[in-house]
């Protein structure tokens, strides 16, 4: 397809548009809690430090090609960029937020993926199920441990390989919101 092409297509709405470096054309849903679950993280993340590390929907090179755009990755506070990009070696958690078209995606073929790369923490945040699955103890299928946790049981302390602590608060991640009719 022609940039030409792309620039004149009508896209569906609720769809975020990316340009793989390949030439592929990535259409993800883009949903109010999915930005606001992110943006929540977001926010969780500054304890940490107005100048920690971490990234959101930017791609990170992982080996034989399988590179990654994580919803939501704290890296090393060391990490360098090789490139454009950092590398998976610098991820300490990556945070998937399921969307309605993402869910098997994320619960399984994520975890395997991070779980075979080492990736110390990796969170399945689950705005329909209410729930975040955290991961952790990664092995070359996946994880040992899947702890679940609801939204709305307080703070969620996580402990990073580098000996910081994320805090994620279940209080504050959005809910679905009920749809009402068209204004």
């Amino acid at each position: 397809m022609s940039v030409d092409a792309i620039m004149h297509t009508e896209f569906p709405e609720g769809y975020t548009i990316f340009f793989g470096v390949d030439g592929k054309v990535i259409m993800t849903p883009q949903s109010f809690e999915h930005s606001s679950t992110i943006k929540s993280m977001q926010i969780d993340s500054l304890a940490l430090g107005r100048h920690a590390k971490t990234v959101s929907d930017v791609y990170i090179d992982f080996p034989a090609d399988e590179n990654s755009a994580p919803d939501f990755a704290i890296l090393r506070e060391d990490a360098q960029r090789q490139g454009k990009r950092y590398s998976f070696e610098d991820v300490l958690l990556i945070a998937e937020v399921v969307s309605v078209s993402s869910a098997r995606k994320d619960y399984d073929d994520c975890t395997a993926k991070y779980g075979r790369y080492g990736i110390p923490v990796y969170l399945v945040v689950d705005p329909y199920a209410g729930e975040v699955v955290a991961h952790t103890e990664p092995t070359g299928t996946g994880y040992i441990t899947a702890r679940t946790h609801k939204y709305g049981t307080g703070k969620l302390p996580i402990e990073l390989a580098d000996g910081r602590t994320f805090t994620l608060d279940l209080d504050e991640l959005p809910k679905p919101e009920a749809e009402t009719g068209a204004h």
